[in-house]
């Protein structure tokens, strides 16, 4: 039901207040340093602008949000299928336009080492974005020690190249298999566990994996980390200007001149790839009985049980799944910076990646690409707002979510139709019973 017009000024008068209250000592006071020391000086100006674009936004923000609903309630008149089929169409659309820019990027006129390295930043957070998504999002199985795959994945490969000299692309399979062997090993003993308990047990993982690596110095080298991990190759061909013993350089054989630009976009297309073939693999697994039987995890435990669908294979698979696919995004993070240290793998990234899936739109794959851009993306474009940058990341996160509190793709095409559809509804169970 639209508000009147009253209740929309008082609405906006009291978010303009909270907005002076925070913007007096954050916006409106600052140091200045003089030439007798710090002083404090005073910018009512900017103060009385952002109160002024809080209550202008607050109201135009009322009027979105009715416009929103009303097409909502339109679009659910005229019935499921027209939505159904609308959101497909612009499902593929996006999907092909955004692997067709992926694919140019490093070609276009803009693209720079910096545009790269902010391109690689964002698919590898949209890989472990995807392996969180079949635990959260389609499994609906809490986590938040993800990192620990993270980790794992990219100190097996540095582990792997210290002591065996084993290359990127032996060791990248291996990462994934040993990320997932642990999520093995996390799932079984918790398979009983709900909720806040399952939550406290996935962020004590991620601790407890973050401190053995910390403290396990003959091993993981501590604090110090495992540097000189080696660079993929391509075929045995080395990007580097110098390549080491036994190599050949690319730029040697192929007669190109050297730039330190083709490495990047060498190591860009790698992970590009992990991330299409992951996805694909997902999108894949979701049309099968075990993906399907993710999502009735999700809904309803004691509903599969009465179904025959297992639920201790269900858990396992999923965190084993999401594992893999973090262990596959941490052997590339090794490979791209050739140095790993337990600073990269704090509690904070296991928050940023569950943002963008809660962000995305829980079990949304297109929703992760747009959240895991959104999320990288937004504070580097703010880097000129100094301070506030963070801040103005923080209010926009929390405009998405009161706009679209299921997430910025909430909606998503159901992998079961009861009628019509092309797999029988009895197949749901077949492969995953007990």
């Amino acid at each position: 039901m639209a508000r009147t017009l009253p209740d929309r000024l008082k609405d906006a008068a009291l978010a303009a207040f909270v907005a002076l209250l925070l913007a007096v000592p954050f916006i409106g006071l600052t140091t200045i340093n003089t030439d007798v020391g710090l002083r404090v000086a005073t910018r009512w100006d900017w103060v009385l602008w952002a109160v002024a674009i809080v209550f202008a936004g607050r109201i135009l923000f009322g009027f979105a949000a009715d416009a929103v609903s009303t097409r909502r309630r339109r679009t659910e008149a005229r019935g499921p299928l027209v939505s159904e089929a609308a959101g497909r169409t612009l499902g593929k659309a996006f999907a092909a336009a955004a692997i067709a820019f992926a694919v140019t990027l490093p070609f276009l006129p803009f693209s720079d080492r910096y545009v790269l390295d902010l391109g690689m930043t964002v698919l590898i957070y949209i890989l472990l974005a995807t392996g969180l998504n079949v635990t959260v999002g389609l499994a609906g199985l809490l986590d938040l020690g993800f990192v620990a795959f993270y980790a794992i994945g990219a100190y097996t490969f540095a582990l792997l190249a210290k002591f065996f000299g084993f290359g990127f692309w032996i060791a990248l399979p291996m990462a994934g298999l040993v990320a997932a062997l642990f999520g093995v090993l996390l799932s079984l003993p918790i398979l009983r566990l709900r909720g806040d308990y399952l939550a406290i047990v996935t962020l004590g993982f991620g601790e407890i994996t973050r401190i053995v690596i910390l403290n396990w110095q003959s091993l993981t080298g501590g604090p110090n980390g495992v540097g000189g991990i080696p660079r993929p190759t391509l075929f045995g061909l080395s990007f580097d200007r110098r390549p080491q013993e036994g190599q050949q350089s690319f730029h040697e054989v192929t007669g190109i001149a050297f730039s330190s630009e083709h490495r990047m976009m060498f190591l860009y297309f790698i992970v590009l790839l992990l991330v299409l073939v992951c996805a694909w693999a997902v999108w894949k697994l979701r049309r099968l009985p075990i993906g399907r039987a993710w999502e009735a995890l999700r809904e309803d435990e004691i509903a599969c049980r009465s179904l025959g669908i297992n639920p201790v294979l269900v858990k396992v698979s999923a965190y084993a799944t999401g594992g893999l696919m973090g262990g596959l995004a941490g052997c590339f993070f090794a490979a791209r910076q050739g140095f790993v240290s337990p600073e990269s793998f704090t509690f904070i990234e296991s928050a940023i990646i569950l943002a963008i899936v809660v962000l995305g739109g829980m079990g949304s794959q297109i929703g992760v690409v747009v959240a895991a851009a959104f999320i990288v993306l937004l504070p580097e474009f703010a880097r000129e707002f100094a301070d506030y940058r963070m801040l103005l990341f923080g209010a926009a996160m929390i405009l998405v979510m009161v706009w679209r509190p299921g997430g910025l793709i909430s909606s998503r095409e159901p992998t079961l139709t009861l009628a019509g559809g092309k797999q029988p509804a009895e197949s749901v169970v077949r492969g995953v019973g007990s």
